[in-house]
């Protein structure tokens, strides 16, 4: 994994290790302390670190194989939206994040039934911003059973409505859960997008490029064409003639 930028300037990083591959970007959304960063993490390094320092919006990327193929993966991962009495705040960077990415990873932690609630007030954030983007919902903190605060079918009934994917997942005790939700949306992404143009075919398509604004060659007279003309041209004279 790759620490690119924090995200004051969200930019498109070109990747060095695999100049022809494909690009997916995703963003991740969610409440404070709901573990989307250890998500990213988990995701891209298969590690999990229980504590971090405040999120500053980091940019993370990664080389790795989809379907045999090469795909360079952009995260996003966003400060936590906090709510306040007149709802939520601080949006302006995750509406930058959402605009920017491919897709879109709303999570809220079963144990806080804050999180939960701002997840309908987020996708409306999305459905405004970015209308045609893919969303799942992840649901973290799946072990934590002692102190879990949202019923765990209350999360699937919430991505029917929305219609997205649902996945609830423990960042900090399994790691193949979280792998295959991210995974999945790479797929499912990969497959949306077309297929690269090869250097060569990049080539040819500038050869083609410089060549279209060019007038093209007149093509080689027709002699049976001429005597056709000839003949007609001189009928016509012999009438003139004949007429006078």
């Amino acid at each position: 994994m790759r620490l690119i930028q924090n995200m004051s300037t969200i930019a498109e990083y070109p990747s060095t290790e695999c100049a022809s591959s494909r690009v997916i970007k995703m963003a991740v959304i969610g409440g404070s302390g709901v573990g989307k960063t250890a998500l990213v993490v988990r995701f891209l390094t298969k590690r999990f670190i229980g504590d971090y320092e405040r999120n500053v919006g980091n940019l993370y990327s990664r080389e790795v194989q989809i379907d045999g193929e090469q795909v360079a993966i952009q995260v996003q991962d966003t400060p936590g939206v906090q709510v306040n009495a007149n709802g939520r705040s601080s949006t302006d960077h995750v509406a930058r994040a959402i605009q920017w990415a491919d897709a879109v990873v709303m999570v809220y932690s079963v144990t806080d039934c804050r999180s939960f609630d701002l997840i309908g007030q987020l996708h409306q954030l999305v459905s405004r911003t970015h209308t045609s983007v893919p969303i799942i919902l992840v649901a973290n903190k799946a072990d934590l059973l002692h102190i879990r605060r949202v019923d765990a079918q209350e999360g699937p009934l919430l991505a029917s409505a929305l219609g997205c994917s649902f996945y609830e997942v423990s960042a900090s005790e399994d790691y193949s859960q979280v792998h295959g939700a991210f995974h999945r949306l790479c797929v499912d992404l990969a497959k949306q997008q077309p297929p690269l143009v090869t250097p060569i075919n990049a080539a040819s398509s500038g050869t083609e490029k410089k060549r279209s604004p060019l007038i093209p060659r007149p093509k080689s007279p027709n002699m049976q064409d001429l005597k056709r003309r000839f003949k007609q041209v001189l009928s016509a004279k012999v009438r003139t003639v004949t007429s006078v």
